[in-house]
């Protein structure tokens, strides 16, 4: 999704829970599924972000074309208008939606297991960033 300003499209599937998988310097990782407290099913991957403005977990987003305002927004902060500009409106527990906007380099969606908890993967399925085989840290 490169240099794409209009609405984010996602693969079919129950995309109802969402939360920040790993965050750093050069990668946002938000995790989706039905129900995230085993495993989840999707991943959006944006690579550096230069702007980050989502709850750190939220439900059933509204992905939306980001405004000429927000995209100026960007722009003003970054200096420059990044390749992805990703906008959504989801609920985060409060009485209104929450307003969200990612800005980054680059974005992969990426389908696949995510286990959240200690086991062994078997072909094509992964472990989040933080688990850890039992007895080790």
């Amino acid at each position: 999704m490169s240099g794409d300003h209009t609405a984010l499209q996602l693969p079919r599937g129950s995309w109802w829970d969402w939360d920040v998988v790993e965050w750093n310097a050069g990668r946002l990782r938000l995790g989706s599924g039905h129900d995230l407290a085993y495993a989840h099913h999707l991943e959006l991957v944006f690579a550096d972000p230069v702007l980050v403005r989502c709850p750190s977990s939220f439900h059933d987003p509204v992905f939306r074309a980001p405004t000429q305002q927000e995209v100026r927004l960007v722009a003003d902060q970054a200096g420059e208008t990044p390749s992805v500009v990703v906008a959504f409106e989801a609920d985060a527990g409060g009485p209104e939606p929450a307003s969200c906007l990612i800005a980054a380099g680059k974005l992969d969606i990426v389908e696949g297991t995510v286990f959240r908890y200690w086991r062994e993967p078997a072909t094509g399925e992964r472990l989040a960033p933080w688990v850890r085989p039992p007895g080790k840290r």
